[in-house]
C-alpha cells in the first residue's frame, strides 16, 4: 500500500482526495491518504505559521519550526520517505515522475502558501538518510498554495498502482504513456464513440473498418501528429 501524507493550513481544502477513483482505492486498501493540519504544531495563541522574510521584501514566509515538528510527528527514522515540497521554482512534474512515485512507500506533501516555506526545511530533511526531498512544480504559473498541486500529483500517481483503475489496459494507450519500446512520451490519439455522425461530423472511416492493424497504425500516427503539434506551440 502506498501512503500519502499531506500537511496544510487548510486541511478541508483536500477533501476531494477521498472521492471517486481515489476514494475507491482507499476502500480497497490500495492507498492511504492522511491529512495533517500544520497549525496543530504551533505554540502561540494565534497559531502563527509565518513571519516576515529576512532581507526584506513583500509577503510572508512560512516558519520552519511548525513544519519540522509536523514532519517529525508523521515520520520515524525507519521510514523511507519522499518529501515533496510544492513550489513554482521546482522541477516540472511529468508522467515519468508519477511512475517513480508509484513505486515508493510513503509520499509526504508539504503544501506551502504565501512566499513559500523556509528553505531550511528542505535542506534539513535532504541531509537525513531516510528522506529524499523533491521540489516540484506542476506548471509555469503561480497558485495560491500547494494543495491543488498535491492533488494533481496524487491522482496522477495513484492511478498507476495495480488495481486502482477498473481496466488497467487503458494505461497503455493514454497520453504521455510509453508506446511500445519507444522512450518518447506521446499524447493520446483522438477518441470517438456513437453516433457515427454528429452535427455533420463523421467518425474517421478507419475506426469503423474493423481492421485492427489499420486502426493501430492510424492511432499511432495521430498520437505522433498531436505530440508534434504540441511541441511547435
Amino acid at each position: 500500500m502506498l501512503r500519502f501524507d499531506l500537511i496544510s493550513i487548510f486541511p478541508e481544502y483536500l477533501a476531494p482526495l477521498k472521492l471517486s477513483l481515489l476514494g475507491k482505492a482507499i476502500e480497497k486498501g490500495l492507498i492511504s491518504i492522511n491529512i495533517h493540519d500544520l497549525r496543530d504544531q504551533t505554540k502561540d495563541v494565534h497559531h502563527s505559521v509565518d513571519d516576515t522574510p529576512y532581507g526584506g521584501g513583500a509577503g510572508m514566509v512560512m516558519s520552519p519550526a511548525p513544519w519540522g515538528d509536523a514532519i517529525d510527528q508523521i515520520s520515524s527514522d525507519s521510514d523511507q520517505i519522499d518529501l515533496i515540497i510544492l513550489t513554482p521554482a521546482g522541477k516540472k512534474f511529468d508522467q515519468k515522475m508519477a511512475s517513480y512515485f508509484a513505486h515508493r512507500r510513503q509520499l509526504l506533501f508539504a503544501c506551502g502558501r504565501y512566499e513559500g516555506i523556509d528553505a531550511r526545511v528542505g535542506q534539513y530533511y535532504a541531509g537525513k538518510s531516510n528522506f529524499k526531498v523533491h521540489e516540484i512544480s506542476i506548471g509555469d504559473y503561480v497558485l495560491g498554495g500547494g494543495e491543488v498541486a498535491a492533488m494533481v500529483i496524487i491522482e496522477a500517481t495513484a492511478r498507476l498502482l495495480p488495481g486502482v483503475l477498473g481496466n488497467p489496459e487503458s494505461l497503455k494507450e493514454e497520453s504521455h504513456s510509453i508506446i511500445g519500446s519507444s522512450e518518447d512520451l506521446l499524447v493520446e490519439y483522438p477518441n470517438f464513440t456513437k453516433p457515427a455522425v454528429w452535427r455533420g461530423l463523421e467518425v474517421p472511416e478507419v475506426l469503423l473498418s474493423g481492421n485492427h492493424g489499420a486502426i493501430a497504425k492510424w492511432r499511432k500516427e495521430q498520437a505522433e501528429r498531436r505530440t508534434d503539434q504540441l511541441g511547435k506551440e
